[in-house]
């Protein structure tokens, strides 16, 4: 084991699935020269080269093409966002052509490629630049989604997704890149897509979240615990595929589940999930379902409206004390 900041657990994967396999190339804007916008591919230019690590213009949608194209001849592409906001600019290419390929060339086309980047809220950013793009994302057929929190999550499930014959959305935060924690030096550590984690157990309510807000509902366990309440707190970590099982194990043990999310309420990665628990464990309910979600208005720049705008320990706390009928 080793003791990795998330940036560091992302560069370990990329490092290690491009001396693996040569077809593994990385390209965006300021990933090779500036060694990254967030440091995550510092050192791999000098390592690999201008031809595996490669600095793009400021085009989403022309690199992204661009990636589509490799990875429909047989290279495996790594396409850095320097945030999913610019990513929006290449939607059209993602939704159209990496998610669709296959399907419509019936299977004479496959798109082993990675977007990944940064997503969500940073801070003080702005409302253009602090957008979730989970809903629009998972809504896809043929994309896989990660949204991971962890440095050793982070690794583990960049270098499946890199392996992956299929396109994989990877979801980051600038506001982890920094957290520490225990990281596998084994080069052949990898987590499987599609399967969640149990980061803390208990048996009274069943929380479910993912990607940086992962953080804040822990530290919603920490005041909870003390008053009583142990909460089993389940991270996805692939929104698509959904690890529906543990979700639905943790709920039939606990009765209870809140729901928490950096995404508007309407039409949004919870609402999937709340439908999915509602429809398969409606019998094991003793509560609805809760929801803490960021509330519906662009994220404001102003410190003091971010933070409200955004999930907090007091709203996930006051969530969990609904549904555990605590006053």
């Amino acid at each position: 084991m080793a003791i990795l900041t998330f940036r560091e657990a992302l560069g370990q994967a990329m490092d290690e699935e491009m001396a693996r396999d040569p077809d593994v190339f990385l390209m965006g804007e300021e990933v090779a020269q500036y060694d990254g916008a967030y440091k995550v591919s510092k050192g791999l230019l000098q390592k690999y080269g201008p031809k595996r690590v490669i600095d793009s213009p400021i085009s989403e949608a022309g690199f992204a093409g661009l990636g589509i194209g490799a990875a429909m001849v047989g290279l495996k592409p790594i396409i850095e966002m320097m945030t999913w906001n610019f990513g929006i600019q290449a939607l059209d290419q993602i939704i159209n052509h990496a998610a669709k390929m296959h399907y419509m060339s019936g299977g004479q086309f496959t798109v082993p490629i990675v977007f990944r980047g940064p997503n969500g809220a940073a801070h003080m950013l702005g409302s253009q630049h602090s957008q979730n793009l989970d809903p629009i994302l998972t809504h896809i057929p043929g994309l896989k989604v990660i949204s991971v929190a962890t440095p050793a999550d982070g690794k583990g499930l960049l270098k499946a997704a890199i392996r992956d014959p299929n396109p994989v959305i990877f979801l980051e935060s600038e506001m982890i890149y920094g957290m520490k924690g225990e990281v596998p030096d084994d080069p052949d550590f990898i987590l499987p897509i599609g399967v969640g984690e149990r980061k803390r157990t208990g048996s009274d309510v069943t929380i479910i979240t993912w990607g940086k807000i992962l953080h804040t509902a822990m530290e919603a366990c920490a005041v909870l615990a003390k008053e009583g309440i142990e909460v089993d707190l389940i991270d996805p970590r692939t929104l698509v595929p959904l690890d529906e099982a543990l979700l639905f194990e943790s709920v039939r043990k606990t009765h209870r589940v809140v729901i928490v999310e950096e995404n508007w309420p309407f039409s949004s990665v919870g609402s999937h999930i709340s439908d999915r628990i509602q429809s398969e464990c409606f019998d094991d309910m003793d509560a609805p379902v809760a929801r803490v979600c960021q509330e519906p208005v662009p994220v404001p720049y102003a410190e003091h409206l971010e933070e409200r705008a955004l999930p907090s320990v007091a709203r996930i706390v006051e969530a969990v004390k609904r549904v555990c009928y605590r006053s």
